[in-house]
């Protein structure tokens, strides 16, 4: 059955949605400050302009910024009463306080999140897939009616969600662990870059691109997304804090050279590592899985990559996982390509078979 939505707010989120759903068949009207911002994700194909006819939407979707999220949901409850409201805000429990001092009707709301999102934003970031897949939270309020759930529950599953349901306190916790402590925690360690030298620099590899690749968000956002979450991510960097405490006092140790019990504390930081990363679901969303490595050189030129891709489909292997690393100041990169343990073997073979340079 098509939906009457109507999206506030015409970012990456909003629009993103806004196409998702119009390919579905849904009626979208999109809302948003900015007529250029608006008018471009029209034209994207994220739903069309309100007009003076325009039906009375069954559910709002407020895709504005985390500060004004709360004012703007209790806004849109009072101009249509007779619809359901949710909010895509990357935090709840704020939200949820701040549309309950404006005096919002909570039975009517019911908040969610989508996990998804891309290093880009505004609208020409817009995908209608971006949600394909990706875990969509939903956050209702004790007082939120089961209507208001089951509309958003449709909604977030119509964009191509896995919906789940948490509560704003608990949904707040997770996120501060999974999302906002690690964007803290990469844009700390991207920072150490500014004072070095170009030439230490250009000694990036991979695993520096990899803990730094959300250091490059939108400092503006990410503002009102921590000063929104304060307190669960204050619990998370507080213990963080006092962990790496324990590695500087052992790093310290081992300095003076006194060390002793220095090494199993690094040990054991790493090997907590290790098992916290195997919590991180794999493919799908599927029980985490270990992968096979198998690094082939790929010379710096067009049509390249594409050719590997296309012989390891030859090879009848499925890819499960690729990153590319650039060779510093070579004329090649290095293709990690992950697949199952029980058929990297016969990729490495096939692949030096079609004149493939393997490497390690």
């Amino acid at each position: 059955m098509s939906l009457r939505v109507r999206i506030i707010g015409t970012g990456l989120i909003g629009t993103s949605l806004g196409i998702a759903l119009s390919r579905r068949g849904h009626a979208v009207t999109l809302a948003d400050p900015s007529p250029t911002a608006l008018a471009l994700a029209r034209d994207l194909g994220a739903g069309t302009l309100p007009t003076a006819g325009s039906e009375a939407p069954e559910v709002v979707v407020v895709a504005a910024p985390p500060d004004v999220t709360g004012v703007v949901v209790a806004e849109e409850l009072r101009r249509w009463p007779e619809a359901v409201v949710t909010d895509v805000a990357s935090v709840k429990v704020a939200v949820l306080r701040d549309a309950e001092a404006a005096g919002a009707d909570l039975s009517r709301y019911a908040g969610s999140h989508p996990m998804a999102g891309r290093e880009r934003s505004g609208a020409v970031a817009a995908r209608g897939d971006l949600f394909d897949g990706r875990a969509w939270v939903v956050v209702p309020n004790e007082k939120s009616s089961e209507r208001a759930v089951s509309l958003v529950r449709e909604v977030a599953a119509e964009a191509g969600g896995t919906v789940s349901v948490m509560s704003p306190e608990d949904h707040d916790a997770a996120v501060a662990v999974v999302s906002h402590a690690p964007q803290v925690a990469a844009s700390l360690v991207a920072s150490r870059l500014r004072a070095v030298p170009e030439r230490a620099a250009a000694l990036s590899g991979q695993g520096i691109r990899d803990v730094t690749r959300i250091a490059a968000s939108d400092p503006q956002l990410w503002t009102q997304i921590l000063a929104g979450n304060a307190h669960a991510v204050r619990q998370v960097l507080g213990s963080l804090r006092d962990e790496l405490s324990e590695v500087l006092d052992a790093l310290e140790s081992l300095e003076s050279g006194d060390g002793v019990g220095a090494r199993e504390v690094l040990a054991r930081v790493v090997s907590h590592g290790n098992l916290g990363h195997a919590k991180i679901p794999g493919k799908h969303g599927a029980a985490p899985t270990t992968y096979s490595v198998v690094t082939v050189l790929v010379p710096d030129k067009p049509g390249e990559l594409a050719r590997l891709l296309h012989d390891v489909g030859e090879a009848g292997v499925n890819l499960e996982d690729l990153h590319l690393e650039h060779g510093l100041g070579q004329p090649f990169g290095l293709a990690e390509i992950s697949v199952l343990p029980a058929v990297a073997e016969q990729l490495a073979e096939e692949l030096e078979t079609r004149g493939w340079q393997l490497h390690g």
